[in-house]
């Protein structure tokens, strides 16, 4: 059959190109003319079906992984975002591609997709209520019913579910059962069946010697394992409200943000008065200058009220409810205070006392106050699919399976998990993740076309929803095409488009206890600086192979600035890195693929896991983080446009090895660090920077 220089069989291509101009049609609302180039024109425009024809493998294998690429993340692709039609098209097209190189695709119910649902997406229905019923306010009186107002008394939030209630409610101080700290706020108390009232964050939040990690979050903190905590004690609804230091804590880091702001105003009217006879220009930026500072004033001046006891966002506790039905809410401090005052006899910030003093539970049933109302949550599911081609082995070790991966997903039009806030442009991915899927294809094609077959069993898996939380590969390891006790290994590339320096980043060097030779002597021929992260977890799909005891592998290039946002486009790619870091993937593939004994896994052990990232709960810096700095400080890639980072003058290649009084060795300590500033302080930072020391003054913003 008659193929063009894409790749595909002249129907296929049709197939494909229709699929395209269909989904546009859509997408714009109006009728193109059938015979549109979409798909030809963008390859005819860059050049892609101009490329010469060529003996040279190197050659060719770049040309591959540039169509790939390029092909993956054009905008009719949608940003391959979950429940796009971009999605399907990069799924079909992959299988497509995984057949046309000889790949077995129907081994999931006859076909290539092993296919799941997942919701895309919760928002509030109509009916949604709250109120709280209790005793008489006098005797032989009617009984007292107070009424909430959705949106400034509670939220519900999507982490939980849709149910009428009419339940008992029981204050549980801030719903912790932790074992190693000895402090169970359930341990006196019978929940099952009634509503808990919990407060966010945990005791003894200013004692550095705290059990509860210092004056850090713990991993009790995150609503989420409030949740999980209070299901497992058997509440039917979770009630939660900011505690005092948490209020007194934002509120300060605004007040000192807007206070800076101040302070910067008068500081530029002090250096303007200076000037002895300024020009009309001078006049004129000066007013402008003052206008804006004025209008920031404002605008941090209304932060600071808003941060008085805020009701939260629907989504601001995260976004799905992990298959449970009980309500969960947030409500002001004000109105649970009223309850728990009327019960208790006690304000909030007294009972908050009393639990610090320990620590020491207060939890205690509010005799007579019962929570009433409903929660309506409307949720958007879809089908999504991971995309599997094998290439069977043959003897005795043909029962065996190597894995290789990578996600086709990405973010689609921004969103959450964007880092261009209120972006609706396409964020192609270029890097993240077409570049690891192109590379997927191409040790597909190189491993397939060799002669006879390998003695284990390859199986090549394009995950979806990784951007969601690496859940096509949960999926996966949860409903495993092949036994995970055959498993031997599982090789990952996740965002390889970017080598920059011949910096090459691998996860789970030391999961095998051969691997790392293997790295060393596939790296003599391919001779990257590589960074060895001997761990097996991590933000990517190797993680989830890794916590079922597989070894594991996972290859990264690196952040950088277009991360997440619309800018991580085509042209970036550095296609000759991408087929270097394959050509060492095949060549570890095929070593486990031939080797006499499966790899030896090691379960590597972790270091003390920090704190929870993004939770509010540290001042706002913006430096993007570089993976591949090794010792010595923490090494940044680059700073976020117009973050604190930025205006203070640091630049991608800095290494940060002090922050205000503390030495700073890795990310971890930078981390612990930052959380012990203030948003609005003016923190010196001291950064490495061409061989020289630099101090540089950043004014920290409120978390974000």
């Amino acid at each position: 059959m008659l193929r063009l220089t894409l790749g595909l069989p002249l129907t296929s291509l049709w197939l494909f190109r229709e699929r395209i101009i269909a989904m546009q049609y859509l997408r714009i609302g109006r009728i193109r003319p059938r015979w549109g180039v979409v798909l030809g024109g963008l390859i005819v425009s860059s050049g892609l079906l101009s490329l010469p024809v060529v003996a040279d493998e190197a050659t060719e294998s770049e040309q591959r992984l540039a169509r790939f690429t390029q092909l993956l993340s054009t905008d009719e692709m949608q940003g391959r975002g979950v429940g796009t039609q971009g999605l399907d098209v990069a799924a079909d097209y992959i299988a497509e591609e995984f057949r046309r190189i000889g790949l077995k695709t129907d081994v999931v119910d006859g076909g290539p997709f092993q296919k799941f649902t997942i919701t895309t997406s919760s928002k509030l229905g109509e009916h949604n209520s709250l109120a709280w019923t209790g005793p008489p306010a006098e005797e032989g009186g009617e009984p007292t019913r107070i009424e909430l107002e959705l949106g400034d008394h509670f939220t519900p939030l999507a982490i939980g579910g849709s149910s009428e209630f009419d339940l008992p409610l029981v204050f549980v101080g801030y719903g912790i059962t932790g074992e190693e700290e000895k402090y169970d706020d359930y341990a006196d108390g019978d929940v099952k069946g009634k509503a808990v009232i919990v407060l966010r964050h945990e005791p003894q939040q200013d004692n550095p010697h705290s059990a509860f990690a210092g004056t850090e979050n713990s991993r009790h903190a995150p609503f989420r394992e409030k949740v999980s905590n209070a299901f497992q004690h058997g509440a039917a609804a979770i009630i939660f409200c900011t505690d005092q230091v948490e209020i007194e804590r934002r509120v300060a880091q605004t007040r000192r943000r807007w206070q800076a702001t101040i302070d910067s105003l008068m500081e530029a009217e002090e250096e303007f008065r200076e000037i002895e006879s300024p020009t009309l220009d001078q006049v004129e930026e000066h007013r402008e200058a003052v206008e804006e500072q004025l209008e920031e004033i404002r605008r941090w001046g209304n932060r600071v009220r808003d941060q008085y006891d805020p009701v939260f966002e629907f989504n601001q506790a995260g976004e799905d409810a992990d298959g449970r039905s009980l309500p969960v809410f947030h409500c002001r401090r004000e109105v649970v205070e009223r309850l728990v005052e009327a019960s208790l006899g006690k304000d909030l910030a007294t009972l908050e006392r009393e639990i610090d003093q320990g620590p020491t539970p207060q939890s205690a049933e509010l005799t007579g106050w019962r929570a009433v109302g409903q929660t309506d949550l409307e949720r958007e599911e879809v089908e999504v699919k991971n995309v599997i081609g094998v290439l069977e082995g043959d003897g005795s070790l043909a029962d065996e399976t190597v894995i290789v991966g990578a996600h086709y997903d990405h973010v689609g039009f921004g969103g959450p998990g964007s880092r261009s806030p209120g972006s609706d442009a396409v964020h192609n991915g270029a890097d993240d993740n077409a570049s690891g899927t192109a590379g997927l294809l191409e040790v597909a094609r190189r491993l397939s076309e060799r002669s006879g077959r390998l003695p284990r069993r390859v199986v090549f898996i394009a995950f979806t929803a990784e951007e969601r939380g690496l859940l096509g590969s949960a999926h996966y390891v949860e409903n495993p095409v092949y036994p995970l006790d055959k498993t031997v290994a599982m090789l990952n590339m996740d965002m390889v488009g970017r080598l920059d320096d011949n910096k090459l980043i691998v996860y789970g060097t030391e999961t095998a206890e051969q691997f790392d030779g293997w790295i060393d002597r596939f790296n003599e021929t391919d001779s990257f600086d590589i960074t060895r992260h001997p761990d097996g977890f991590g933000p990517s799909d190797h993680a989830s192979f890794y916590a079922k005891d597989i070894p594991v592998l996972h290859f990264f290039t690196g952040t950088h600035e277009d991360y997440h946002r619309p800018s991580d486009d085509f042209p970036l790619i550095n296609v000759t890195g991408m087929r270097r870091i394959v050509d060492m993937i095949t060549e570890l593939a095929l070593e486990i693929a031939t080797a006499p004994e499966r790899p030896a896994f090691h379960k590597v052990e972790r270091p003390q896991a920090g704190p929870p990232r993004g939770d509010g709960d540290r001042p706002y810096f913006g430096s993007i983080p570089n993976f591949a700095q090794e010792g010595g400080g923490y090494g940044i890639s680059g700073v976020s446009e117009g973050s604190p980072a930025a205006k203070a003058g640091m630049e991608g290649g800095d290494v940060i090895v002090k922050l205000g009084d503390r030495q700073i060795g890795n990310l971890e300590d930078f981390d612990s660090a930052l959380r012990r500033f203030d948003a609005g302080e003016k923190v010196p930072v001291v950064v490495k920077r061409d061989g020289n020391e630099l101090t540089l003054e950043v004014v920290l913003d409120p978390p974000r």
